[in-house]
């Protein structure tokens, strides 16, 4: 059973820092591009940030762009989001998701993810 486990969110004030972590198991991601997406209470689940399988590409939502950073350690299996100058809009449940395709291009559209976890809520008071 493929599974994608999400930690480290959390309370945090604004300025501050949080690092999530998204293990994976039950097959190996470290040919597959990753995601990072979040969803704000009443708001639809948005792009956060995305990377390619060995890391030399990636991608951020304008609204992150310079204050996080997406990376990953494929001998872990596990990917991360660095969250700094954390604002109160970015609070949200967290969620990592994976592409099925070995080698796939990394890419903001949540329909192009086949795994996703089950979320880490970032709550960051002003």
């Amino acid at each position: 059973q493929v599974q994608l486990v999400e930690s480290g969110g959390g309370l945090v004030q604004a300025g501050g820092s949080l690092r999530l972590s998204c293990a994976a198991s039950g097959r190996t991601f470290s040919g597959n591009a990753m995601g990072w997406f979040r969803q704000a209470p009443g708001n639809e689940r948005v792009f956060v940030a995305t990377i390619d399988w060995n890391g030399g590409t990636t991608y951020y939502a304008d609204s992150v762009k310079g204050r996080f950073t997406i990376s990953r350690d494929n001998a872990k299996n596990t990917v991360f989001l660095q969250m700094n100058s954390l604002k109160p809009e970015d609070t949200a449940v967290y969620y990592c998701a994976g592409r099925e395709s070995r080698y796939s291009r990394p890419n903001p559209g949540q329909y192009d993810y086949h795994y996703w976890g089950q979320g880490t809520q970032v709550t960051v008071s002003s």
